[in-house]
Order: C-alpha cells, then structure tokens, then sequence
C-alpha cells in the first residue's frame, strides 16, 4: 500500500466515523432509552434530490470498495440517513455487489491482483454466510443489527487508520533512509 492509498483510507475512516457518529446521535425521537440507537425513517424509496444524492453516493462507496473499503455498512448509514427505513438497504446493498463485483474483479484477475487462497475460501464459505444470514440475521431485531453494523464499522475505521498510520512512518522512514 503506498501513501495515498492510505490517506484515502484515512479520510475514509474519518468519514464513516463521523457518519456513524451523526446516525447515531441525529435521530433522538426513535432512539431507545440509551438515547444512541442508530436512527432510520419509514420510506421505502427516494426521489428527486434525495435520489440523485444516493446514487451518486453508491457509486462513490462502490468505486472505494475497490480499495477494499466494504460498502454494505457504509451504504446501510447511508440509506438510513436520507430518511429510508435500513431494511431497504439489504436489495440495494446485494444489487450494488451483483453489478460492482464482476466488472471490478476483471481487473484484479487481468493482473493478477488477488489472492486465490483468500477468494477460494471466500467462495466457498459463501453459501454458508448466505444460509447464516437468512435464517440468523433475519430474525434479529433491527436495533441488534444497527448496533452490530456500528461495531464493523467502528473496527474498520481504526483499522484503516492504523494502516495509514503505519504506512506514513514507513513512508517517512525510507524518505529518510534515502536522504
């Protein structure tokens, strides 16, 4: 990773950071009594301004998603912070990957990019998400699952800034060692 990946990653981190603050705290009326539950609204589609903004964003989480940046939690805050109720965000979020994925994974294979342990597990443990996910996460109550994309969202924040982190002073590091 070099230094400008990391900052993206950074300023990624200290976006979605801000956004779970934000969709934590903004919507106090359908908060439980610990007055931090993530917040959403009842519609179940967008128009107009509201519309335009969330493709446009889609596409911007979309295009970091190829810099490993995920985009279901991301797109989740997202769907609940232009007032939608996050329950809609689940269609948009598989439609999202089914059309990002195989067009990006192009050139990753193209250039060998990947790591085909890594995408072998993942492909076979697939179905298996697929199985805990329908009939696990399903039935869990919203407010669990809000809590629970706060938490992945909350660890890949720190994640990327510690990368970032440890990129600059390697950058700094070798600036150094070459002068």
């Amino acid at each position: 990773m070099n230094l400008k990946l990391a900052l993206i990653g950074a300023l990624m981190a200290i976006t979605i950071v801000y956004a779970v603050y934000w969709w934590t705290t903004a919507r106090r009326e359908l908060a439980s009594p610990i007055s931090l539950a993530p917040g959403g609204g009842a519609a179940i589609g967008l128009n107009g301004a509201s519309l335009a903004l969330a493709i446009v964003g889609n596409f911007v989480l979309g295009s970091l998603m190829t810099l490993g940046i995920g985009l279901y939690a991301p797109c989740m805050i997202m769907i609940s912070l232009l007032g939608m109720n996050p329950t809609t965000a689940f269609p948009i979020m598989m439609g999202s990957c089914a059309f990002l994925m195989p067009v990006c994974s192009l050139q990753f294979i193209r250039r060998n990019r990947y790591h085909l342990r890594a995408a072998v597990g993942l492909a076979l443990g697939g179905p298996v998400a697929v199985l805990i996910a329908a009939f696990i996460v399903k039935t869990l109550p919203l407010l669990y699952l809000r809590w629970l994309v706060v938490i992945v969202v909350v660890y890949t924040a720190s994640t990327m800034l510690r990368t970032a982190a440890t990129e600059r002073k390697r950058s700094l590091s070798s600036a150094g060692a070459a002068a």
